[in-house]
């Protein structure tokens, strides 16, 4: 469980907490969520997302479920350092498909006493690690991993699968596209497009 108390209030640093997993497991779901609660309690929140991921709106971050938060789309993270000023929370959506200096300016924003939530694909369709996922969870001091349902096997899923050809790493999509898979569903799909 997720705890928001600190124990020493005279400490002015912030701090990170990433909330990662497959696609479909309500990794922004949670971060709306975690930033209607800042807000709530009147916290200066301020919300971004690459400018490439459009598939909902433009300029909201919305989950699987419909839910949606304002955000300010940004080409790059180093667009964030300047417009995060004077806030005290900060909420960043899909950042796997930031550059690598996501993880600075991360740092430096919770370095300044800022609250940093962030959300992303740890692995990638492959299987891989995603980006600068890897490095933002080691960095933060709070990890959430959540999970998906595996379409095929009802059980915990952390895999995104996808459905089509494409190769290309960074391909925007939903249900059409990619499917949460358990690790025994993964494997099995994965080995029956390597005997193809």
């Amino acid at each position: 469980m997720f705890l928001e108390n600190t124990v020493n209030h005279k400490e002015q640093f912030g701090w990170i907490e990433v909330i990662c997993g497959s696609m479909f497991s309500g990794k922004t779901e949670e971060l709306i969520r975690r930033l209607k609660r800042a807000q709530f309690a009147k916290q200066r929140v301020e919300i971004f997302k690459p400018a490439i991921d459009t598939r909902y709106h433009d300029e909201m971050v919305v989950s699987h479920d419909a839910n949606e938060i304002r955000s300010t789309p940004v080409p790059a993270a180093a667009n964030i350092s300047i417009l995060a000023q004077g806030c005290d929370v900060i909420g960043i959506d899909e950042a796997q498909f930031f550059d690598d200096e996501i993880v600075t300016v991360c740092n430096d924003l919770a370095n300044q006493g800022i609250r940093v939530i962030v959300a992303g694909l740890d692995m990638d369709f492959k299987g891989n690690p995603f980006g600068p996922m890897p490095a933002l969870m080691a960095t933060a001091e709070y990890v959430t991993k959540v999970h998906a349902v595996c379409t095929r096997t009802g059980n915990l899923a952390n895999y995104s699968f996808r459905k089509t050809d494409n190769d290309k790493l960074v391909m925007l999509g939903e249900t059409e596209e990619y499917e949460p898979l358990s690790r025994a569903a993964y494997y099995n799909a994965m080995k029956k497009i390597q005997d193809k």
